[in-house]
C-alpha cells in the first residue's frame, strides 16, 4: 500500500466511485476486499490508521462465543461458528484452533459446563474443530498446570479459534490493495455530499498528513465506523437517533510463566456476567476482557482501576501464581458498539449480533463481532448493490484466501519482542505506517505484549520511519514523544 500513489489515483479519478466506505476497521477492510472482489471500485477512508480502534484490542479469539449459548442467542452462536471455520481456511497463517479447558470444582460443574459445550459441538455441525471431553482431575493439571488444584474435581476441554487481529486486518487491507481498492489511512470524513434531490453522492474528507481537503463522488457509501457509527449518521440527518451504546473491555498482559502451556484457561462465570480468558498468545498471557457500560466512544480508550483490580483478582482465584500489578506487562481496553436495546440494564447481556440501518442512501452497518466480521462486509456490500443499482455478482470472500505478507529479514528490534527491524521496515514501505505507534501497536503488537519494552523501541522505530517514508513532513522527535504519551497508560500502572 503507498498513500502518496492512491492520493494520485484519488487525484485524478473522473467518475464516482461505486462505493466509498468509512472506517477502516475490520467491517471496513472486509467491505473493501469484498466489493473489490465483485468487480467494483471501491476507496476506503480511515480517521487515523487502519485497526486504531475495536478492531486491535478484541480477546483475539475466533469463536461462536460460549456465553452467548448460555444466553440462548443460538442463531448468533451458530453463524460465529460458521464463520470460525471459513477463517481458518482463508487465512491458515494467522488463524488456529486453540484448546481450552474450563476447570471444574464440583461434579455438578462437570456435567453443566459439559453439556453446554456439547450443544456447542452440536451447533457447529460439520464445520466443528474438536470434540469437547469430560477430564479427570490430573489431566486438567497436565493441561493447566498452573491451574489451583484446591478443591479441582476435573475440567471440561473444547476447541475454538485464535488469531493475531490487527495483523489480520492490516493483511486484510493489502489483499484489497493488491487487487485494486483504494485505502487511506489518516483521512477523516468531514461532509457527506447531496444532490439535488437529497441523495448522499460523496464525501468531503481531510488528508491530516498535508491538511488538504478532497471531495470523492461514489454511487454509494458505507458507514463501518464501529462505535463512531452515529456521528456519521448525523452528518446525514443532525436528527437521527443513536442506534448503539457501548460497551468497554479491557485486557492484562502477563508473562507465560503464568500460564506455561499451549491450552488456554476459561473461566465460566464471574462477577460481571461474562467469562474471562486466560489465553496463551505471542509467548505471553492475554486475560480478560470485562464488560463496562461506558458514555462515549473514544479512540484511546483506558482501562479503569476497577477493571484491572477485577481481572487480576478473578484470574487469581484459578491460577496458583497469583498475578499482581507489578506484574503486569500491558493493559489496554476496547469499545464495544452494541445494538441499544430500551429496558436493558447491563452492556453483558446485549448482543452481539449487528444490524444495517439507512440514512439517505447512507448506509451504516455496526454491531457484530470480530469472528463475523466478513458476514458483516457482505452483508453491507450487498445493501450497497440493491441501493447504487450497481448490478454486481454475489461476493465471493467465503472462499477467498487472505494473502500473508513478504518477511524482510532484519536484527532484533528489542530483546523482550518477537520482531525485527525488517518488520518495521516492511511496515513503512508496503504497510502504510505512518507513525511509531502505527508500527509498534497494529503492524506489530509490541505495545500489546510488553508496553515498556514498546517505549524503548521507539526511537530505533522512528530512525527507520525518517530513511523509508516519503513525508518530508515526518518530524521523528515529536512522534516519539506522542507514541510515548499513548504507550505510558498500557503500562498498567496506578493511575490518579
Amino acid at each position: 500500500m503507498d498513500r502518496s500513489r492512491t492520493f494520485e489515483a484519488i487525484r485524478d479519478r473522473a467518475k464516482p466511485w461505486d462505493i466509498v466506505v468509512i472506517g477502516g476497521g475490520a467491517t471496513g477492510v472486509g467491505c473493501a476486499l469484498d466489493a473489490v472482489l465483485r468487480g467494483l471500485d471501491v476507496l476506503l477512508l480511515e480517521q487515523h490508521d487502519f485497526g486504531k480502534g475495536t478492531s486491535s484490542r478484541s480477546t483475539k479469539l475466533i469463536h461462536g462465543g460460549v456465553r452467548y449459548l448460555a444466553q440462548g442467542d443460538l442463531r448468533l452462536v451458530r453463524e460465529a461458528l460458521s464463520e470460525r471455520s471459513t477463517l481458518l481456511r482463508n487465512a491458515p497463517h494467522l488463524v488456529h484452533t486453540q484448546e481450552f479447558v474450563v476447570p471444574c470444582y464440583g461434579k455438578w460443574e462437570k456435567l453443566f459446563y459439559g453439556t453446554g459445550l456439547k450443544i456447542y459441538d452440536l451447533l457447529a455441525g460439520r464445520k466443528r474443530i474438536g470434540r469437547s471431553k469430560i477430564l479427570t482431575r490430573l489431566e486438567t493439571i497436565e493441561r493447566l498446570p498452573t491451574v489451583s488444584t484446591e478443591g479441582l474435581s476435573g475440567g471440561i476441554l473444547y476447541h475454538d479459534g485464535q488469531f493475531d487481529d490487527a495483523r489480520m486486518l492490516i493483511d486484510i487491507a493489502t489483499t484489497a490493495d493488491g487487487l485494486g481498492a483504494s485505502l487511506i489511512n489518516y483521512a477523516k470524513v468531514q461532509e457527506l455530499l447531496d444532490d439535488d434531490r437529497g441523495s448522499i453522492v460523496g464525501v468531503k474528507f481531510l488528508d491530516a498528513e498535508t491538511g488538504e481537503v478532497h471531495k470523492a463522488w461514489s454511487r454509494t457509501v458505507i458507514n463501518a465506523t464501529g462505535a463512531f457509527c452515529d456521528s456519521i449518521r448525523k452528518l446525514a440527518d443532525p436528527g437521527t437517533h443513536p442506534v448503539v451504546t457501548f460497551a468497554q473491555g479491557s485486557h492484562i498482559v502477563l508473562e507465560r510463566r503464568f500460564l506455561p502451556s499451549n491450552t488456554a484457561l476459561m473461566i465460566p462465570k464471574t462477577g460481571d456476567g461474562r467469562v474471562l480468558f486466560c489465553i496463551p498468545w505471542h509467548e505471553h498471557v492475554i486475560i480478560g476482557t470485562t464488560d463496562i457500560p461506558v458514555a462515549a466512544a473514544e479512540l484511546e480508550p483506558e482501562a479503569q482501576e476497577a477493571e484491572i483490580d477485577f481481572i487480576l483478582r478473578t484470574a487469581g482465584g484459578y491460577l496458583a501464581i497469583q498475578p499482581t500489578r507489578a506484574d503486569i506487562l500491558s493493559v489496554f481496553a476496547g469499545i464495544r458498539p452494541l445494538i441499544g436495546r430500551t429496558g436493558v440494564e447491563t452492556t453483558a447481556v446485549l448482543s452481539r449480533s449487528h444490524e444495517i440501518f439507512v440514512d439517505r442512501n447512507l448506509i451504516t452497518i455496526t454491531g457484530g463481532k470480530w469472528t463475523t466480521y466478513r458476514r458483516m462486509a457482505e452483508d453491507a456490500v450487498n445493501k450497497a448493490v440493491e441501493i447504487g443499482g450497481l448490478g454486481a455478482t454475489n461476493g465471493v470472500t467465503e472462499k477467498f484466501t487472505i494473502s500473508s505478507p513478504e518477511k524482510i529479514d532484519g536484527l532484533p528490534l528489542h530483546g523482550r519482542l518477537p520482531y525485527t527491524k525488517g518488520d518495521v521496515i516492511r511496515a513503512v514501505r508496503h504497510e502504510m505506517a505512518c507513525t511509531v505507534e502505527d508500527v509498534l501497536a497494529r503492524r506489530t503488537r509490541a505495545l500489546f505484549l510488553d508496553a515498556a519494552a514498546a517505549i524503548e523501541s521507539a526511537e530505533t522505530v522512528a530512525r527507520i520511519i525518517s530513511e523509508e517514508t516519503s513525508n518530508t513532513r515526518y518530524d521523528a522527535t515529536n512522534d516519539v514523544e506522542s507514541f510515548q504519551l499513548v504507550a505510558r497508560a498500557y503500562l498498567g500502572n496506578p493511575r490518579s
